[in-house]
C-alpha cells in the first residue's frame, strides 16, 4: 500500500505542496487587498487571474496530497498560471503586498515547474 504522508513524499513534493497552499492563500489576501486599493489593482482581469491562480494553487496541493498520477499535468497548468500571475502582480508598480504576491507566485511556479517536469 503507498502511504501518501507527508514522511513518505519525496521532500521535493512537500515543498511544493506547501508552496501551492501559501500561493493559494496570499493569492485571495491579494484579491481583497487589490479590490480595497481600487483603480488598476481592481480591473477584473487582474482579479479573475488572481483567483484562478489561487484555485488552480488549491487544485495542484490537493491532487499532490492525493497521490493522483496527473499530478504533474495540474502542477505543469499551475506553474503556468502562476508565472502570468506574478507578472501581473508584478506590473502594479512597487507595492510590498503586490511583491508578496509576486514572491509567492514565483516560488510556486518553479516548485511547481519541478513537479511537472518529475524533478526533484
Amino acid at each position: 500500500m503507498t502511504h501518501h504522508t507527508a514522511e513518505h513524499r519525496n521532500p521535493a513534493m512537500n515543498d511544493c505542496i506547501d508552496n501551492c497552499q501559501q500561493c493559494h492563500a496570499i493569492c485571495l489576501e491579494t484579491i481583497n487587498y487589490c479590490l480595497t486599493k481600487g483603480g488598476k489593482h481592481a480591473d477584473p482581469q487582474h482579479i479573475a487571474l488572481m483567483a484562478v491562480c489561487a484555485d488552480i494553487c488549491a487544485t495542484s496541493a490537493d491532487a499532490m496530497l492525493r497521490g493522483s498520477q496527473v499530478h504533474s499535468v495540474i502542477c505543469g497548468a499551475c506553474a503556468e498560471v502562476c508565472r502570468r500571475c506574478a507578472e501581473s502582480c508584478a506590473n502594479m508598480g512597487d507595492d510590498a503586498e503586490m511583491q508578496r504576491c509576486v514572491d509567492i507566485c514565483i516560488r510556486c511556479a518553479d516548485s511547481c515547474q519541478r513537479m511537472a517536469a518529475g524533478t526533484s
